[in-house]
């Protein structure tokens, strides 16, 4: 299955990002900055071209209970996630 992460807004309030596009020195700091500026309700649809573990463990001890992290897709070179900001 295929997902798309070129979409500049969507009406149910994700926002894509995708890092494949980020030099990695300046990743992260991006990553932190887009998710900072949603509103609670609000959600960062993440396309990568790999399995951000130690960005999830960032994630947790950054702002707990205040994001809910859910995979949309597992696919080998594509990983989406959905923050939600709560």
């Amino acid at each position: 299955m295929s997902h798309n992460c070129a979409n500049s807004f969507a009406p149910d309030m994700r926002y894509p990002f995708d890092a494949r596009g980020v030099a990695k020195r300046f990743r992260h700091a991006a990553i932190f900055g887009a998710f900072d500026s949603l509103n609670p309700g609000e959600t960062m649809h993440f396309c990568n071209d790999h399995d951000p573990l130690p960005l999830l463990a960032q994630f947790k001890n950054r702002y707990g209970d205040g994001v809910e992290i859910n995979y949309v897709a597992r696919e080998p070179g594509q990983i989406i996630i959905d923050f939600l900001r709560k």
